[in-house]
């Protein structure tokens, strides 16, 4: 709003009551007057006047009331009643600019119209003329002016309306769009990849079953891909079930949460499943990440999942990687690192891989940046979550060192 609406905007109306004082005062003060100096009835009229504008800036109809008493009182005292017929014209602008009922404004109107005619009854005809012409003036143009403001601030509502109601109609084509989406997301998921997750690992059972006879160590390899199928499973069925229904949920599928005092497991888990690719990790776990939300904590274990799986996939089995998560001043700093191959891993085309396109997806939906790329002749990739708006800044707490196997290098993009 520039500075002329804010001069009749609807909280300042005691700012333009001291305007309007202090223009009084300099009236009184500066500008010469042809009788002479103002006497004193002129003084204590102008006084009261401008006290009970101040007094009475919250309550138009009152202050209008009052001061066109005083410009009648003026009129039969005083020669120059300028201040009070200008104080009485203002609080007829407040009332038309302020009022909820238009049988107000034109009640106000003719009392001022009445007490402004008391100065003209018994005049000659052509002082009379003339004073019906200054009573347009005096009565007329606050009454307009307050009627344009009222016009303009009505259209101001109604067009603030308008945009929050188109706001509202997009923000809900906008859900219906997440909502299809989702269904044919999980229509796929469901039909497609449950279907051929769910076909292995009925298949590696039953080869556990068939097989005897075998080397401990395929023995352990069956049981470590039953036991990946079926929690991959059990990961598709809550997926689906998310996509379904995002209300079960808070804000988009992405920040599925997790139980915050189970991130640390979580991670341990995950790191031992990267062990048995035969990835050696080190991992520098803050212990004040059981304290994490759950948004940042799911966020936390799935980047941690997929560096883990890249490390092993493009980095090789003989990677050494460190895994590092700490809580500083209430942000997440995670980052993972591995001496694996820098560029991209053979047999691997260039753009080929969504890895980094979903890490990053999610970092910046929790408002973070995530940088990723070779460093000598490895990869490192590392971002920073920012602390959550309701959270107070954590310290951070003496972290202690593991040493286990499985590491992380993301998945070049």
């Amino acid at each position: 709003m520039g500075g002329a609406g804010r001069v009749f905007d609807m909280r300042d109306t005691l700012v333009r009551m001291v305007v309007l004082d202090l223009a009084g005062l300099g009236y009184l003060l500066v500008v010469p007057h042809s009788a002479g100096a103002p006497t004193a009835t002129q003084w204590i009229l102008a006084v009261i006047a401008f006290a009970v504008a101040l007094a009475a800036h919250r309550r138009p109809v009152v202050n209008l009331v009052t001061q066109a008493a005083l410009l009648a009182v003026a009129i039969s005292l005083v020669d120059d009643f300028m201040i009070n017929q200008v104080g009485a014209s203002w609080a007829l602008l407040e009332v038309t600019m302020r009022t909820r009922r238009p049988r107000t404004i034109w009640l106000a109107a003719a009392l001022l119209v009445v007490v402004d005619l008391t100065d003209s009854v018994g005049d000659p005809p052509l002082r009379f003329a003339s004073g019906v012409v200054g009573l347009a003036l005096e009565v007329g143009v606050p009454v307009l002016l307050g009627l344009v403001i009222r016009a303009n601030r009505e259209l101001g509502r109604q067009a603030l309306e308008r945009a929050l109601a188109e706001q509202r109609q997009h923000e809900s084509e906008s859900r219906a769009a997440r909502a299809d989406e989702r269904g044919a997301i999980a229509r796929e998921l469901h039909d497609v990849v449950a279907h051929h997750v769910a076909s292995m690992v009925l298949r590696v059972g039953v080869a556990r079953h068939v097989l005897t006879d075998l080397d401990p160590r395929v023995d352990e390899v069956f049981d470590d891909v039953h036991g990946t199928g079926t929690a991959a499973l059990a990961e598709l069925r809550r997926l689906v079930a998310v996509l379904r229904n995002p209300d079960g949920v808070r804000g988009d599928a992405a920040l599925t949460a997790i139980e915050p005092a189970a991130l640390p497991a979580a991670l341990g888990a995950s790191i031992d499943r990267a062990r048995q690719a035969g990835v050696t990790v080190e991992a520098d776990l803050d212990p004040a990440i059981g304290a994490l939300d759950a948004v940042r904590g799911m966020a936390v274990l799935r980047l941690t999942q997929e560096a883990l799986t890249n490390v092993a996939k493009h980095a090789g089995p003989s990677a050494l990687a460190h895994l590092v998560v700490a809580v500083r001043d209430g942000c997440v700093h995670w980052e993972v690192t591995d001496n694996g191959p820098g560029g991209v891993p053979a047999g691997v085309p260039a753009g080929g891989g969504h890895g980094i396109t979903g890490m990053r997806e999610r970092v910046e939906v929790l408002g973070g940046r995530l940088e990723a790329g070779p460093t000598g002749t490895g990869w490192r990739v590392r971002t920073v979550l920012p602390a959550s708006a309701a959270e107070p800044s954590a310290r951070s707490l003496p972290r202690d060192r593991a040493t286990s196997a499985g590491a992380a290098a993301p998945e070049p993009a």
